[in-house]
């Protein structure tokens, strides 16, 4: 009998070992079982060497607990130009809320 060696858990792409997962013109970075994760919604984007890339971002902080309402999880929130500018931000409120790892 063969074995299977395939991996049945999704990988995703990860920055400074918190996931970063995107749908469609949103980004979440963090893990959803922790207390906060960050959403970045993608505002405007810009063509560089042939590929669009994210220019304009919206950052929001977010507790993760479905008890509260979508207004009163928002922690913190803040615009972004340019994608290394928009998930460095992200790891650094992270880090803030909670604690390094």
């Amino acid at each position: 009998m063969a074995e299977n060696t395939q991996n049945t858990t999704p990988s995703f792409l990860e920055y400074k070992g918190r996931p970063l997962v995107r749908s469609g013109n949103t980004i979440y970075y963090g893990n959803l079982y922790e207390e906060y994760v960050v959403m970045m919604r993608i505002i405007n984007t810009t063509t560089q060497n042939g590929e669009e890339v994210p220019d304009k971002l919206s950052l929001q902080l977010i507790k993760t607990d479905p008890t509260i309402s979508p207004i009163e999880a928002i922690v913190k929130k803040a615009d972004m130009h340019g994608l290394y500018n928009a998930v460095d931000t992200a790891s650094i409120w992270l880090e803030t809320y909670l604690g390094a790892k």
